[in-house]
């Protein structure tokens, strides 16, 4: 009852004002245009009384402008009282015209008190009137419109904007990137600091929405310019790679000691390092040869990674891992490379059985395949074979063998004393060959580098389900205190669950502590949208009926990024979350703002790039290129040294009384 008494009050208050307005108005003609009143004889003594007083004491006629002004005031002041229907058909283009005909017809026409024409007095009193009324229309135009202005902000823009990172915070380690956000109706100047790289990075959204040209090609530039080593998985060689090699050129200085750059390409093999990634030197048990055997036959058949543990998945697995570890100890792992491992597997399976088995370490590892050779279940055992062979022929590559032979440089990239940049391409052509070469230097990497001791390291994986990373999980939680900072570019947590699985994808996704989306959809939009909480935000209701309109404010608690802001960001455009430190507290860790990159500068320095230079020579001394024939002739090679190993193999077996009866079993 209280608020109605006050609303009739306020209602009083402003027609009073109106009120006054209007009689001002009346008595501004009269003063004005008094030989119009007269000669009509529409003068009383007492009124000319009234205006004279006010013309004494308060000047109020002492101009024709005076009187006017006062009383558009007192108009105004009692429009902002006006309660009333509102049109939902008011726009604001309509009532700055109807403002701006009626200022013209109330303030400018004040020539025609001077004109000679017969009718000029009757024409200003009506076109002041007609301003007036237009004016007062225009008034409670805007009272209505500013008090129930639901349509300002449809998107909702301003209750979902928030203060963010001002503060630029660098460190040896740091990644920092400009940015742009709005907030309070402008925008602002920011910055993204990941402070602690070393707790994992995940950049997602969907292609064209700026991950690699905004975060990714930032990481690669900051971490060379702070002395990281560096592994870069480029899935569309040379893009990555080639910024690599051009910003190392730049910042060589540094480092302490001068890191070489080094490629891996299969595409063309005189533009590629090469490289062992079975080095016996770094395998110091056969659970090296079971990681390096599980990675390759995952990637193979990324069908397999639901399937871990089922019979037909753990056989071949652990069939090449005993071949992997048969070379590894014979010679002194003279032959201990993947491609002899490939050869040997397409060897006759009986003589393959026959060595392997006269070896105490590999006895165990290949009893399931010797239980079903010698209960004569030939189907179940050539089914356990051709689940290894199928897969791993179409790994028969004079060039993959070519590049997985030679010994340019090892895989430990964050040795102190040997530091490293190591690039390796794929082609998305052929990733279905080379994911599963790549996956196993990628297996490799992770054992050598996560460990004490050794040189800041920065692991860049783009496109990350175009590969399996056999112990990114593991990688990801253990590696913080090594320094090692792991950057992962995917487009959609969709493709990390198809190519990963379902336990080993969240896995990744909850230990993660950076994280940058761009535009991505659906679950992923959703689960974002929860990772960056609630605010509580205003809600405005408007109620209209015939004589009125009532508009009510709430408030609640809503998503402070709505899974629908996020599943329409434009390019550049990302949403977030940092981590920080004990003794850097970064108050604002969530982000929504545009990441500024300086296309200029990034276009002037892309012009200047150098091409990687071809690495390996072919050219004999006559000017002819010997690619072709070099790379055939180490394929040749590998098929031999495994012949040969058979063979020699056979004839011991066969010389000695202790083994000779496992030849006769054939």
């Amino acid at each position: 009852m209280q608020g109605e008494d006050d609303l009739k009050g306020l209602a009083k208050i402003m027609g009073f004002m109106r009120a006054v307005s209007i009689i001002l108005v009346l008595m501004h003609f009269y003063w004005f245009c008094y030989s119009f009143f007269l000669e009509h004889g529409w003068v009383l003594e007492i009124i000319n009384k009234i205006l004279s007083n006010f013309q004494i004491t308060a000047g109020l006629f002492s101009h024709l402008l005076y009187t006017k002004i006062f009383a558009v005031v007192l108009l105004a002041l009692s429009c902002w009282g006006t309660t009333g229907v509102k049109n939902e058909k008011i726009t604001w283009k309509k009532i700055n015209i109807t403002l701006l005909i009626g200022v013209l017809l109330f303030f400018f026409n004040g020539l025609l008190l001077n004109s000679l024409f017969k009718y000029s007095i009757f024409f200003y009193i009506l076109t002041t009137c007609s301003g007036y009324i237009i004016l007062m229309i225009s008034g409670v135009w805007i009272s209505r419109l500013l008090r129930t202005n639901l349509m300002e902000d449809v998107f909702n823009n301003e209750n979902e904007s928030f203060q963010q990172e001002t503060k630029l915070m660098q460190n040896e380690y740091s990644v920092n990137l400009p940015t742009k956000f709005y907030y309070k109706g402008q925008w602002n100047e920011g910055w993204i600091n990941v402070v602690n790289p070393f707790r994992a990075t995940i950049v997602l959204g969907t292609p064209g929405s700026g991950k690699s040209y905004a975060i990714i090609n930032n990481y690669i530039k900051q971490h060379i310019e702070k002395g990281f080593s560096m592994y870069i998985y480029d899935f569309k060689f040379d893009d990555l790679s080639t910024i690599a090699y051009n910003h190392l050129l730049k910042h060589t200085n540094k480092y302490k000691v001068k890191p070489k750059f080094y490629v891996i390409n299969f595409d063309d093999p005189s533009k590629s390092h090469r490289c062992n990634p079975l080095n016996p030197d770094f395998m110091t048990d056969i659970s090296d040869a079971y990681e390096a055997a599980y990675t390759i036959m995952l990637n193979l058949n990324r069908s397999w990674i639901q399937k871990q543990g089922d019979f037909f998945v753990e056989s071949p697995i652990i069939l090449l891992a005993a071949i992997i570890w048969f070379l590894k100890i014979y010679d002194n792992g003279k032959y201990c490379t993947f491609p002899h491992a490939i050869e040997l597997l397409n060897k006759k399976y009986a003589d393959v059985f026959t060595i392997l088995t006269t070896y105490p370490d590999l006895e165990n590892y290949l009893s399931p395949f010797m239980d079903a050779w010698q209960g004569g279940a030939q189907d179940q055992l050539q089914g356990q074979i051709a689940s290894a062979k199928i897969p791993l022929s179409r790994m028969i590559s004079p060039q993959l063998y070519w590049v997985m032979t030679g010994g340019d440089f090892t895989l430990d990239i964050n040795n102190p004393k040997e530091p490293k940049i190591l690039c390796v391409g794929n082609n998305p052509d052929r990733q279905n060959i080379y994911s599963a070469a790549l996956g196993l230097y990628n297996s490799r990497i992770v054992k050598l580098i996560n460990k004490k001791g050794q040189l800041k390291s920065s692991v860049i994986i783009d496109e990350l389900p175009t590969i399996y990373f056999r112990g990114l999980d593991n990688l990801i939680a253990t590696a913080r205190s090594n320094k090692v900072a792991v950057c992962l570019g995917f487009q959609d947590y969709s493709q990390l669950i198809r190519d990963y699985g379902d336990k080993e994808s969240k896995v990744i996704q909850n230990t993660v502590g950076n994280i940058f989306s761009g535009q991505v959809v659906g679950e992923t939009a959703k689960n974002l949208s929860e990772r960056f909480g609630k605010v509580l935000q205003k809600r405005q209701s408007l109620s209209i009926n015939r004589n009125d309109t009532s508009t009510s404010i709430s408030t609640q608690l809503d998503s402070l990024i709505p899974a629908s802001k996020i599943s329409t960001l434009t390019q550049g455009m990302f949403v977030g979350a940092v981590s920080d430190n004990f003794d850097e507290r970064i108050e604002q860790k969530i982000f929504h703002s545009e990441i500024v990159v300086d296309n200029e500068k990034v276009a002037s320095e892309t012009k200047s790039y150098q091409k990687i230079p071809q690495i390996m020579n072919f050219e004999n001394k006559f000017g002819e290129d010997t690619m072709k024939e070099e790379i055939h002739s180490n394929y040749q090679k590998i098929k031999t040294d495994i012949l040969s190993i058979v063979e020699n193999e056979m004839v011991r077996i066969q010389n000695d009384p202790h083994l000779k009866h496992l030849i006769q079993k054939d």
